[in-house]
């Protein structure tokens, strides 16, 4: 059995809105997701995070606590392994680069108008509640 691959996310919140990215590259090309991506080899999830975030995004956050993991299935098996971080912003100007293809902040009655990658509602839902949104 092959182990799973191991991520990180942000989940980060200013006025009421999610950071979210639209992905331009495999995997979920295309869809809106969270600012995040693999954890290389040296780094925890929280740096793979912040690492991440301001890759996809040029944001810089405060993160308040980890989430999940979330777990993407392919069949029976688990593919990845997504540590989320929900967390406040702190600076920097939304923009795309790196793996996103689009960056947008987003209200939550929004959510239901994209195509979002799988888990990010259910990641989304729960920052929400731990922020007290």
């Amino acid at each position: 059995m092959t182990e799973p691959i191991l991520g990180a996310s942000a989940c980060i919140w200013r006025d009421g809105q999610v950071l979210l990215i639209k992905r331009g590259k495999a995997p979920g090309k295309g869809l809106w997701s969270l600012p995040g991506g693999k954890i290389e080899g040296g780094e925890t999830a929280e740096v793979a995070a912040v690492r991440e975030l301001f890759e996809e995004t040029q944001v810089v956050a405060r993160f308040v606590r980890a989430m999940g993991p979330y777990e993407i299935m392919q069949d029976t098996v688990v593919i990845y392994s997504i540590t989320c971080f929900a967390g406040l912003y702190v600076s920097g100007t939304a923009i795309s680069g790196s793996d996103a293809a689009e960056v947008a902040w987003v209200y939550p009655q929004q959510l239901t108008a994209l195509e979002l990658a799988p888990n990010i509602a259910q990641a989304i839902a729960d920052a929400q509640e731990l922020l007290k949104f």
